[in-house]
């Protein structure tokens, strides 16, 4: 399991989650200032290199390339702001269902999901 600290840029933690998630193939699960990313299959472990190139991409992508390194630390990946300062955006409430900004967040397994449906559906398999 890699461990993502977005201390920094946690106001984009969640769209940075599901575009790395969705580059490396692996799992994620939503924490408070970071997020971790699980494989899926236990035998193809996640490639640390992987997951640095995808963050650093999406950092590109909304050019803040420049304001932030990423720095690993073992099984922690850190986005340290360069200087300084962090990305802010207005914050976002948290319903009970875990829906923050269009996304849902499974509580149980950290399932993400921006559609409603997906995520009560994938809720019922907790419950069998």
């Amino acid at each position: 399991m890699i461990t993502v600290d977005c201390r920094d840029i946690e106001s984009i933690k969640q769209e940075l989650l599901v575009y790395v998630a969705d580059n490396v193939g692996a799992l994620p699960a939503l924490k408070l200032h970071e997020f971790v990313l699980a494989p899926i299959d236990e035998s193809e472990p996640i490639s640390h290199d992987e997951v640095v190139s995808s963050i650093k991409e999406f950092l590109d992508s909304i050019h803040q390339i420049r304001n932030f390194a990423v720095i690993t630390q073992g099984d922690v990946i850190l986005v340290k702001s360069i200087t300084g300062k962090t990305i802010q955006r207005e914050p976002s409430s948290i319903n009970a269902c875990g829906s923050t900004e269009g996304m849902f967040s499974c509580t149980h397994c950290g399932f993400v999901t921006q559609y409603e449906v997906e995520y009560y559906n994938h809720m019922k398999i907790h419950y069998l």
